[in-house]
């Protein structure tokens, strides 16, 4: 047996270090206020993936959508074992919900054509909606299974999976394909390998080759070629796609195919309430562990 997994992956805004630059005033982040880190759940979604191919054989294909720079989870995913990476960028992928970037990621998918499972985290913590893994299985009009935790077995064209429900977990039979969404308890990503390492970080875009020859003489572009020629060889391309090249309709990527609209956004500042200073002495103390006890804090 051997399966084919597209994993969809996401580079996204560090929410732990959120600050007042973090949202533009047409309510969509401003990704560069914040640092981009891998979407964490997307990490144990390729995780389930590369374990599926170690078990079945197969290979395992990721795919982000974003701007140049989103490359870097590609060139990430490779160091950790996927053997290609597909770049889907457009500037008229920009301000995407939740429903544009289901509609886009379809579109990939349908392209790609040649997959068993299609993977993504339960949601990103830039939005925390969980709903672009479900919206993409609805377009792809395959079954999906949500909260996953392990793929138990692969056999005769279906998958058993265990996935978590309030107050427990269930095992749920599908068949294939289907599109799964991993939970954080599913695995330990494992990290980078080294070897991989040293040889995918020379992997690039075409539009990374172009910034790379930018300023160069007409005479070079045999150059750009021969260096593209190379790369694609040894594997080390990072397929970029657009809008055209996956067919996607104008009207429904972007702000065009957005209908959710932020309508207002609010700072909110705490300010400092009241606070008793507890001298650090042994009567301080004693006060405080008395005055705790007569609050019902401790008994």
């Amino acid at each position: 047996m051997s399966l084919t997994s597209l994993v969809f992956v996401k580079q996204v805004p560090d929410t732990k270090n959120v600050t007042g630059d973090a949202m533009r005033p047409d309510g969509t982040v401003n990704r560069g206020a914040l640092a981009a880190i891998f979407n964490p759940e997307d990490l144990n979604a390729l995780e389930l993936a590369l374990d599926l191919r170690e078990r079945y054989g197969g290979r395992v294909v990721v795919c982000t959508m974003g701007p140049p720079a989103a490359a870097a989870v590609l060139r990430h995913s490779l160091y950790m074992g996927a053997d290609e990476a597909i770049l889907l960028t457009d500037r008229s992928f920009a301000g995407a919900d939740t429903l544009a970037t289901s509609y886009a990621l379809s579109c990939a998918a349908k392209k790609l054509g040649d997959y068993d499972l299609v993977l993504c985290g339960r949601q990103a913590i830039d939005g925390d909606t969980a709903q672009v893994g479900p919206q993409v299985a609805e377009k792809l009009d395959i079954p999906q299974v949500t909260y996953v935790e392990k793929v138990l077995e692969v056999k005769d064209g279906v998958a058993t999976v265990r996935n978590l429900i309030d107050g427990g977990h269930e095992v749920v039979k599908t068949p294939l394909p289907a599109l799964l969404t991993a939970v954080s308890s599913a695995n330990e990503p494992r990290p980078a390998g080294a070897r991989r390492l040293m040889r995918y970080k020379k992997a690039m875009t075409r539009t990374e080759l172009l910034a790379k020859h930018a300023g160069k003489t007409y005479e070079d572009s045999n150059e750009l070629a021969v260096e593209e020629e190379k790369l694609r060889e040894r594997g080390l391309w990072i397929h970029e796609w657009s809008a055209a090249d996956v067919d996607a309709d104008p009207q429904r990527i972007g702000f065009a195919g957005s209908p959710t609209k932020v309508k207002k956004i609010e700072n909110v500042v705490l300010a400092a309430g009241q606070f008793k200073e507890i001298p650090l002495t042994e009567e301080g103390i004693d006060a405080l562990a008395k005055e705790l006890i007569e609050d019902n804090v401790f008994v």
